[in-house]
C-alpha cells in the first residue's frame, strides 16, 4: 500500500523516491534541514513506514519464539529491535518494537508491513494473539531527541549503538568511541488523522537529511545494506537486534554456528567518497579493490560536515588498509574504507584476541 503524506503539501517539498516514496525527500535546503535534525531542533516525516500491531495475552511470548530478541521481560514503553530470519538464518524482516503494556507495535520498512502481517497470522495457531497492519492509521515521526510536548505519544528508541542484553559487538570500535552515539534516534507513533496538527510549525527535514545522519552513525537499514543473503553478524546487527542466549527460533542455529566457529562472508563498511566530482554514485554501484568487484555500495548520501559518504557491504577477505573505488557506470569514485564489522568477526570460541568486542 502506498501512502503519500499530507506534509507533502508544505512549502519547498520536494517528493522522495524508491523505498521513501511518499514522503518529502527534503523542503528545499537538504543540508540545513540536516543540521537542524542533528541538533534536535527539526523532525522527520516518516509517515510511509509500516505498522502492524500485535494484540492478547501471549503477544510478547509468541513473538519471543518467532523472532531473534528476548522479549518475554519488555516492558511497557521498552524499545527494542527484532529480526524474523529464514531457516538458513538470512533477515526477511527487521522490526522496530515497542509495547504499551497491550499492544506491540512493530515499526517496518512500507514493503515489509503487509508481508509481515500475513505472516505472523500464518503462524498463530491456537495462542491469543491477534495481527493487523495498521499503516494506513498510524504515521511515524523521526527526531534526535525526546520531545517534551509529545509526551503523550507512544515513541520507539533506537538502542544503536549500544550492545542490548545478549547482544554482541562485531565492530572495530568500542561501544564509547562508535559514532552512532552522536545520534539518538526516536521514531514517535501518531495518529495519521493528527499528523499535521502533532507537526505544527515546528521545522521538517526530509529523508534526504534522516539517511545521512543514518550513514554516518553506520546504521544498517532493511531494504538498503540486507539482501535475501544478508545474515545479521555482518551488518554488525547482533549488537541490537539478536540475543545470543535466547531459546530456539528459526535461523537460531546458523547465528550460533557463525557466531562461534566460522565467519560471516561479508561485512559492512563505511566509505569517505572523493567529493571533487559534485556527484554521488547511486546505490548499487561497484565496490572495487583494484580491477576485483569486492562488493556494492548499499546507502549513499551528502553529509552535512564529511561531504559525500557511503555504506558498502564487501567481501570479510577484502584488507583493511585496502584502496578501494566505487564505480558508477563509468564514473570512478575514490573510497576511504572506514572499518565498521571487523575483517576477523565471528569464530568467538577459543579466541580472545583480534578486533572483536566481548559480550555484555
Amino acid at each position: 500500500m502506498t501512502i503519500t503524506s499530507p506534509l507533502l503539501s508544505r512549502p519547498a517539498a520536494v517528493e522522495a523516491g524508491g523505498a521513501d516514496a511518499g514522503v518529502a525527500a527534503h523542503y528545499g535546503e537538504p543540508l540545513r534541514e540536516q543540521r537542524a535534525l542533528a541538533a534536535g531542533s527539526a523532525v522527520v516525516d516518516l509517515s510511509h513506514r509500516g505498522v502492524v500491531t500485535v494484540t492478547g495475552p501471549d503477544r510478547l511470548s509468541w513473538l519471543n519464539t518467532l523472532s531473534s530478541q528476548q522479549l518475554t521481560g519488555l516492558a511497557p514503553g521498552q524499545s527494542t529491535e527484532l529480526l524474523l530470519l529464514s531457516v538458513q538464518g538470512r533477515i526477511e524482516f527487521d522490526a522496530r518494537v515497542v509495547d504499551d503494556g497491550a499492544t506491540t507495535w512493530l515499526i517496518v520498512e512500507g514493503a515489509e508491513a503487509a508481508p509481515l502481517a500475513e505472516w505472523l497470522t500464518k503462524m498463530k495457531f491456537m495462542l491469543r494473539v491477534e495481527v493487523a497492519d495498521v499503516s494506513a492509521d498510524w504515521a511515524v515521526l523521526g527526531s534526535t531527541r525526546r520531545i517534551e510536548e509529545w509526551a503523550q505519544l507512544l515513541v520507539w528508541e533506537d538502542p544503536w549503538p549500544h550492545v542490548g542484553a545478549g547482544g554482541y559487538s562485531y565492530a572495530v570500535v568500542g561501544e564509547d568511541a562508535h559514532p552512532g552515539l552522536e545520534r539518538p534516534w526516536f521514531e514517535y507513533l501518531v495518529p495519521a488523522a493528527d499528523l499535521a496538527a502533532t507537526v505544527g510549525d515546528r521545522p521538517l527535514a526530509g529523508t534526504l537529511a534522516a539517511e545521512a545522519l543514518r550513514i554516518a552513525a553506520w546504521r544498517p537499514r532493511w531494504g538498503a545494506e540486507t539482501d535475501d543473503k544478508t545474515i545479521p553478524h555482518e551488518l554488525d546487527l547482533v549488537r541490537t537486534a539478536v540475543h545470543l542466549s535466547k531459546g530456539c527460533y528459526k535461523g537460531q542455529e546458523t547465528v550460533a554456528r557463525v557466531h562461534n566457529l566460522g565467519h560471516p562472508p561479508r561485512r559492512l563498511v563505511f566509505l569517505q567518497l572523493d567529493g571533487s566530482q559534485h556527484t554521488l554514485p547511486a546505490a548499487g554501484s561497484e565496490v572495487r579493490a583494484g580491477d576485483r568487484k569486492v562488493g556494492a555500495v548499499t546507502s549513499v548520501a551528502q553529509h552535512y560536515e564529511m561531504g559525500p559518504v557511503a555504506l558498502a557491504v564487501i567481501k570479510r577477505s577484502v584488507a583493511a588498509d585496502e584502496v578501494l573505488t566505487v564505480v558508477d557506470g563509468d564514473e570512478p569514485y575514490a573510497a576511504a574504507q572506514e572499518l565498521i564489522v571487523a575483517p576477523d568477526a565471528g569464530q568467538v570460541v577459543g579466541r580472545q584476541t583480534g578486533f572483536l568486542r566481548g559480550t555484555r
